[in-house]
């Protein structure tokens, strides 16, 4: 793949260096090119004076070597005439008739890149899994590299069911809803590094909804929402039986989502997620988004985890595990978590003042004052 097309993209094959970088030594400075041996006798009361022989400017070598009391007027990133060993920075001299004064030794290497300061020929410089953002690019092309090899991001079709629901810029009238949950689902899918395909809405009826996922298995990961509890017109789970797929997982004990169908087509992955649209985000967060990670080449899956102190209570009744959204604050060297409100699996509020995922066990309320896992959904200071 062209080489800015790899940012954010996972590296899959190693990357080498076909020669040292820098490939030969150069000042750090704009100053003078000398050698460290002619300035030992220098100090505040008895300067030492070299001839100007030339100018290296970068991009050009000098041409010839540099010979014992001699220096080169040198600029930032030109190689190092052969015989000099160390750069003057030019604030630290005086010059006059060709000539430079300086009032102090020079150490050997001073105000110099060696030669393979940074990479070695053969040595590795990037390894398989690496994500490519903007330094991992810079170094790419340092080495020459105009492509590079890389995971494909996987191409995930979104499927949305009901018969209320309405696609943006349709009529929204009494009984009907909006389509959010495509669009929340596509957000996602991008986020962590997938590529949707939008196979719009179907209606409760299986012949509509296996049109639709016929459609949607021309991708790598299937996710559908809504259809698949145990109401009348939850019919996608028998769709996907129809089309051949194997259910591997129906009903999770967790609030929200309980309603989440796991399956498989020709080894393409099948998510039936449920149509309450936290209960669709907070499953794909579980669920969906670590497998699409893992398809891409990336090694970290998961959200980071943090404990937090509970800044009020945080009650989870019932017997499933809570995936509560709470904000999250620093307070007092310790991170603190608050309910963002209405936990209702509607809310969709919930989810935008959300920075984390309070994990609480079944019939458990966590006091204030108390400790609690939270799982970050949005970055957060170290």
């Amino acid at each position: 793949m062209e080489l800015l097309a790899c940012l954010n993209r996972v590296l899959a094959e190693p990357v080498s260096s076909r020669f040292d970088i820098p490939p030969w030594p150069n000042s750090s400075m704009d100053g003078y090119a000398l050698r460290a041996h002619d300035t030992r006798e220098g100090g505040p009361g008895s300067p030492v004076e070299l001839q100007i022989v030339g100018t290296i400017p970068a991009g050009s070598v000098a041409g010839h070597p540099l010979g014992a009391g001699q220096v080169f007027r040198i600029f930032t990133g030109a190689p190092l005439p052969d015989g000099a060993d160390s750069v003057i920075p030019q604030e630290e001299v005086q010059v006059q008739d060709e000539r430079i004064r300086l009032r102090r030794p020079v150490a050997e290497g001073e105000f110099v890149r060696p030669r393979g300061e940074d990479l070695k020929a053969g040595e590795t410089a990037l390894e398989v899994g690496q994500v490519i953002g903007p330094a991992q690019i810079g170094l790419l092309a340092t080495l020459g590299r105009s492509r590079a090899l890389v995971f494909r991001r996987p191409r995930v079709a979104i499927l949305s069911t009901g018969d209320e629901v309405v696609d943006l810029g349709g009529e929204v009238t009494q009984g009907k809803i909006p389509n959010s949950n495509s669009y929340a689902l596509m957000a996602q899918v991008v986020e962590a590094g997938g590529e949707p395909l939008n196979v719009g809405v179907a209606r409760d009826r299986r012949e509509s909804i296996e049109e639709r996922l016929r459609w949607g298995l021309s991708a790598d990961v299937l996710i559908s929402s809504a259809g698949v509890s145990v109401g009348d017109y939850d019919v996608v789970r028998e769709a996907l039986r129809r089309l051949g797929a194997e259910l591997h997982l129906w009903q999770v004990a967790m609030r929200p989502g309980k309603p989440v169908t796991f399956g498989s087509l020709g080894g393409r992955p099948i998510f039936g997620l449920p149509g309450n649209p936290v209960s669709a985000m907070v499953t794909f967060e579980l669920f969906v988004r670590p497998a699409l990670r893992k398809m891409a080449g990336h090694t970290a899956l998961h959200r980071p985890q943090i404990r937090a102190r509970a800044l009020s209570p945080i009650p989870n009744p019932g017997g499933r595990r809570g995936y509560l959204r709470v904000t999250v604050s620093a307070e007092g060297g310790e991170y603190g978590a608050r309910l963002t409100g209405n936990q209702g699996s509607a809310v969709l509020t919930s989810m935008v003042s959300a920075a984390g995922l309070a994990v609480v066990p079944p019939d458990t309320t966590i006091p204030a004052g108390g400790s609690v896992p939270v799982i970050l959904l949005k970055p957060f200071p170290s």
